[in-house]
């Protein structure tokens, strides 16, 4: 595709790697390409970094007409750049599309336009073990009238964030709050579409469980209260008497790329892994038990999240006795070391720029 490109005239300075959080400090261009419907997709662009000008009734203002998608580009020891199971991110972002009837884009299209956007911004991929450029691709509807339809007019946008390593400090197990009574989404929702309102509607509830001492909450599904579903933005998997279990795509779970990968790597180890539904009581007995033996969220941004202790009513149970566990660790290492290029990559996932 026909891409222009118009230099930034104030290229940036690199920023020292060891003082990179996460989505603070961004590249010096963006991506940026419009739709109109029965015209399609037109005008692709990677033009310098700036603010963007709405009409003030664009759809997305007021009806939340938004998907995203988070994907990092990795530098190996070599000096070359690779993403991770690209396609993965790209197809779920064309499920959420679909789900908040908003315009999708094309495989080979959106391939071909993260691998422009990461080799022009490529100074900007972090060299040290652990850090990541971190991209957002997001498209949001911007018809400029209150009515309420399907979106006629759109934008697509991809920024990218270099970003510090997650566990700068080594991977310390969290504190959970099982959370009883708000809920992320429902059946027949967004949940499986990465949209921004499932994320407001999940901060009131993190906010709670912060006020408390703990990290984040565990969610419930939100019709009948009592199956678990994820863990603050993350997935969530248990290992309950050396069984791997994970809550079962019911459509209010977002089908996380992590998710599926750390899947298909426990598999390959031999390990049992049962997608299935997960009651709050199964989880509590196990606990109560002593067969709960780990507990990790998994996602993007931390890959995998170990959890050290989950609170349930006015009772705290400490996991694995609040360390990282066999399982959590060997999953960390794995999916680590392929992403970074320090491990083979037999199942090729890899996509090398």
């Amino acid at each position: 595709m026909e891409i222009k490109i118009t230099e930034t005239t104030t290229p940036s300075e690199l920023h020292a790697e060891d003082t990179l959080g996460f989505g603070k400090v961004f590249t010096d261009h963006m991506f940026v390409m419009d739709y109109e419907e029965g015209k399609g997709w037109f005008d692709a662009r990677i033009v310098p970094f700036q603010n963007i000008s709405l009409h003030p009734a664009s759809t997305v203002l007021h009806y939340g007409a938004e998907i995203f998608e988070g994907l990092k580009a990795y530098r190996r020891a070599d000096g070359g750049v690779q993403l991770f199971r690209p396609l993965e991110n790209i197809r779920r972002m064309n499920r959420s599309a679909e789900r908040m009837c908003l315009p999708e884009i094309e495989e080979s299209v959106m391939l071909e336009i993260l691998e422009t956007f990461v080799r022009h911004e490529e100074r900007f991929v972090p060299k040290s073990f652990g850090t990541s450029l971190y991209l957002r691709p997001f498209t949001f509807g911007n018809d400029e009238s209150l009515g309420v339809h399907a979106v006629k007019r759109a934008t697509f946008m991809l920024i990218a964030s270099p970003s510090g390593s997650y566990y700068k400090e080594g991977i310390n197990p969290v504190s959970i709050m099982i959370e009883s009574e708000d809920v992320r989404t429902v059946r027949g929702g967004t949940g499986y579409a990465k949209c921004g309102g499932n994320y407001a509607a999940s901060t009131r509830a993190g906010e709670k469980a912060a006020k408390k001492g703990y990290s984040q909450v565990l969610w419930l599904d939100g019709v009948e209260r009592k199956y678990i579903e994820e863990v603050g933005a993350m997935n969530v998997m248990f290992k309950i008497d050396g069984e791997i279990v994970t809550p079962v795509l019911t459509g209010s779970i977002l089908p996380g790329i992590t998710r599926k990968s750390c899947i298909e790597v426990l598999r390959s180890l031999g390990y049992t892994v049962n997608e299935r539904l997960l009651s709050v009581e199964e989880l509590v007995s196990a606990m109560e038990s002593g067969k709960l033996e780990e507990a990790w969220g998994c996602g993007t941004a931390a890959v995998v999240s170990p959890i050290g202790k989950l609170a349930y009513g006015d009772k705290d149970y400490v996991i694995g006795g609040g360390k990282i566990g066999a399982v959590t660790q060997k999953l960390y290492d794995i999916l680590t070391g392929i992403q970074w290029g320090k491990k083979e990559d037999t199942f090729g996932w890899v996509y090398k720029l």
